[in-house]
C-alpha cells in the first residue's frame, strides 16, 4: 500500500492489484460480425446504385430518362454511389486522415445529392406550371442553371467544412471513462457546433426539397418524380432526425454503426423512391417508357 500508483488511463488494475493490464479496446472492425455486416451492406448498395447508373447511361435516350433530367441523375446517382463508399471511413482503427475525411466526405456528397434533387423538383414544377412560350422562368430549365444552382449550394457547405477542417479539424481520441474497464476508440468531431451546423445545412435542403416536391406532387406526371421525391425526402428527414437522440444516447462502436446505418438509410431511400421505379419501368414495363405516356395522369 505504501507504493500504491495509479494505472495509465488505457490501463487498468488486475484483481490483485499488483499489476496494470492493458483495456479491452472496443472499437468498430472489419472482422467482426457488426463490421462486416455493415461492409457487406455497404458493398451491396454501392453495386446496386452503379447498376441503376449503368442503366439509366444505357436507356439514356429513352423518353423516361430524358424527361427526369439525364446530367442531374447521372449526379445524384455518382454521388450516391461514393456517399455508400464513405461509410467504409467509419469503419477500423481511426486515424487522422480518415477522422478529416469522416463527417466532411458524407456532409459534401450529401449536399451535392440533395441540391441535385431539388434542382430536379424545381425543374419539374417550372416545366408544368409555366405555359408561356417567352416566359423568363423557361430559361431555368437550361442545364447550366441547374448547374449554378448546386455550385450555390454546395459552396455553403464546403465553406463550412473547411473552416471546421482549419480551425477545429477532427483527430483521433480515446475514451476510458464512458465504459468502465473499457477504452474506446474514436474520432473526435472538434467542434459540435460545426458537426451540427453542417448536419443542418443539409437538413435545410432536404426540408425545402421536401415542401417544394409536396406542392408539386399532384402534377399530371405518369411517373410522379415530385412524389417519389417527396417520399424520399421525408424518409431522408426521418432517418435525421431520429439519428440524433439516437447518436448522443449510445457510446463506442454502436456509435459509430449508428452514423454508418443512418447513411445507409438515407442514401438507400434516395435510391430506393427516385430511380428505382423508373428502372423497373424501363426494364419491365417498356409500354409505358413513351413521349405520349409522360402527361397521361396515372
Amino acid at each position: 500500500m505504501d507504493n500504491c500508483k495509479l494505472c495509465p488511463e488505457d490501463e487498468w488494475s488486475d484483481q490483485k492489484n499488483v499489476a496494470c493490464l492493458k483495456k479491452p479496446i472496443d472499437i468498430l472492425l472489419f472482422q467482426e460480425p457488426l463490421g462486416t455486416l455493415l461492409t457487406s451492406l455497404i458493398i451491396m448498395l454501392h453495386v446496386f446504385s452503379l447498376t441503376i447508373l449503368l442503366i439509366f447511361i444505357k436507356y439514356r435516350e429513352t423518353p423516361i430518362v430524358k424527361a427526369n433530367n439525364r446530367n442531374l441523375s447521372y449526379i445524384i446517382l455518382i454521388s450516391l454511389m461514393l456517399s455508400f463508399l464513405c461509410c467504409l471511413l467509419y469503419i477500423g482503427n481511426p486515424i487522422k486522415l480518415t477522422c478529416l475525411l469522416q463527417n466532411t466526405s458524407f456532409n459534401l456528397l450529401f449536399t451535392i445529392t440533395v441540391s441535385s434533387v431539388l434542382a430536379k423538383t424545381i425543374t419539374v414544377l417550372i416545366a408544368f406550371n409555366v405555359t408561356k412560350p417567352k416566359s423568363r422562368f423557361k430559361m431555368l430549365l437550361k442545364n447550366k442553371y441547374s448547374h449554378m444552382f448546386n455550385a450555390f449550394c454546395f459552396t455553403g457547405e464546403f465553406s463550412i467544412c473547411l473552416y471546421w477542417i482549419i480551425l477545429y479539424p477532427p483527430y483521433p481520441a480515446q475514451d476510458a471513462v464512458s465504459k468502465p474497464g473499457i477504452l474506446i476508440l474514436y474520432c473526435n468531431v472538434g467542434s459540435h457546433v460545426l458537426f451540427y451546423l453542417a448536419l443542418g445545412y443539409n437538413s435545410f435542403l432536404a426540408l425545402l426539397c421536401f415542401l417544394v416536391a409536396f406542392f408539386a406532387k399532384k402534377l399530371p406526371d405518369r411517373f410522379n418524380e415530385a412524389r417519389h421525391i417527396t417520399f424520399s425526402m421525408l424518409v431522408f428527414c426521418s432517418v435525421w432526425i431520429s439519428f440524433i437522440p439516437a447518436y448522443i444516447s449510445t457510446k463506442g462502436k454502436y456509435m459509430t454503426a449508428v452514423q454508418v446505418f443512418a447513411i445507409l438509410a438515407s442514401s438507400t431511400g434516395l435510391l430506393g423512391f427516385i430511380f428505382l421505379p423508373k428502372c423497373l419501368i424501363i426494364l419491365f414495363r417498356a409500354e409505358f417508357n413513351v413521349k405520349e405516356s409522360l402527361y397521361i395522369s396515372s
